[in-house]
């Protein structure tokens, strides 16, 4: 029997089964949210602040009303009525609170499962003001991850291998920034959007990365999250049609995210590349993302034949794409990792590398590689590092070695499937 229809007589396990879907209803829905009312009160600090209090406001009646069919206008709703309450006590921003007495009386009348208006412009938009010029680049790229994708502190961090605190101290102070500079928060001119292009591509692609493999929590991905990230890609490709790593990210994004539901299986257990059922390989989000490399591959010809870190990602992504686990031309994908390495000069783009050159050339030559990563401060605490190194000693047949590797990338992980996989592949390394 589940929490959710195992309560006792005091309706306990119902309230906590209705708190959980509650909170994975704000985790999909609060970037909406909050960029639609950044739009309407042009203030960051405060549209946050006002969405906070609407999902207060639906842990206290949801138990009761149940879920709405439409959460986010529920809460977009609701917290556009606290804006009002809010104007109307600080005696200010008349105009604002007139247009938003407006939007509301107008709201009352419509079916509210219509859905929230301006959600696509708003998110994108929310995106580019998170941009602002005033912030610096890991500002504009925490803020945005914060509020847009709706990563937590932790969640930040492990994408930037940093510290919690660090990544807390960045979102109060990017807030703070932002309302100092009396930055407009209206719909960003086309001029400003090319110049903050860039990080907003860093931003989408972290965004993805961590819906495919997800920090912490129970499930190892966040599918939505995911789509949300492919979505923004696609649009970007319009607004951008001729930036080659534009279309490269879009590529990217659709290849990885066609491998989503072969990724778990029945039980909602991680299931590695060379184990999943391809068949359940998404073919039009593969040919979208073929398209799409074709695309930039054509405007990098133009460009003068300089690939980007998005191009040269998606073009690994094809080469899964197009082969079988036997057929994979590892080789290939050590030499993009190998020039990929060279333009960010990433370390877990060496851990990357490491991985394919103990498939192309054996497991000896991937732990050479990983040897040298052992001691590089930004990998003391991410889990990859042993995992890879557990992954090449099994491949070598130092099984009990592998096993003390899987053991302490598991210690690492934060996320309990993930952890779960490594111990597993501990225990079958040293089994008879």
């Amino acid at each position: 029997m589940s929490e959710a229809t195992a309560a006792g007589p005091d309706g306990v396990g119902d309230a906590a089964a209705t708190r959980r879907a509650i909170e994975g209803v704000w985790r999909i829905e609060s970037a909406k949210v909050v960029a639609a009312l950044v739009r309407m009160v042009h203030d960051v600090g405060f549209a946050e602040d006002l969405a906070q209090d609407a999902i207060v406001a639906a842990l206290a009646q949801w138990p009761e009303s149940g879920i709405p069919a439409n959460p986010a206008a529920w809460l977009t709703t609701t917290a556009k009525r606290r804006a009002v309450d809010t104007y109307r006590r600080h005696a200010r921003r008349d105009r604002a609170l007139q247009q938003l007495a407006h939007e509301l009386a107008e709201e009352t009348a419509v079916d509210p499962a219509a859905g929230v208006d301006h959600v696509e412009d708003d998110m994108l938009r929310l995106m580019f003001i998170c941009c602002h010029p005033s912030l610096t680049p890991e500002a504009q790229a925490t803020l945005t991850l914060r509020l847009v994708a709706g990563l937590s502190a932790r969640e930040i961090a492990r994408a930037y291998l940093t510290s919690e605190p660090t990544v807390a101290q960045r979102i109060s102070r990017a807030k703070r920034t932002l309302a100092r500079s009396g930055a407009a928060l209206e719909e960003v001119p086309a001029d400003e959007r090319t110049a903050r292009l860039a990080t907003v591509l860093g931003i989408v692609y972290l965004m993805f990365n961590e819906g495919y493999t997800a920090t912490e929590g129970t499930d190892w991905m966040r599918a939505a999250l995911c789509d949300e990230a492919t979505r923004l890609a696609r649009i970007l490709t319009a607004l951008a049609p001729d930036d080659p790593e534009v279309h490269g990210l879009s590529a990217l994004l659709e290849l990885q995210s066609s491998r989503l539901a072969a990724r778990l299986d029945d039980a909602g257990r991680p299931v590695l590349l060379d184990d999943q059922d391809r068949s359940r390989w998404d073919g039009g989000r593969i040919r979208h993302g073929l398209d799409a490399l074709a695309r930039s591959d054509r405007l990098v010809a133009i460009e003068g034949g300089v690939r980007g870190p998005y191009h040269l990602q998606a073009a690994i992504a094809a080469c899964h794409s197009r082969a079988t686990p036997s057929s994979t031309d590892w080789p290939r994908i050590a030499e993009l990792y190998a020039e990929l390495a060279r333009c960010t000069g990433s370390p877990v783009v060496e851990l990357n590398r490491a991985v394919a050159v103990g498939r192309a050339y054996g497991p000896d030559a991937g732990l050479a590689l990983v040897e040298q990563l052992a001691e590089h401060p930004a990998l003391a605490a991410y889990h990859l590092l042993p995992s890879v190194q557990g992954d090449l000693l099994e491949r070598s047949g130092r099984t009990a070695d592998a096993a003390l590797a899987y053991l302490r990338a598991a210690d690492l992980a934060t996320n309990a499937r993930e952890a779960e996989l490594l111990r597993a592949r501990a225990a079958r390394a040293v089994e008879p």
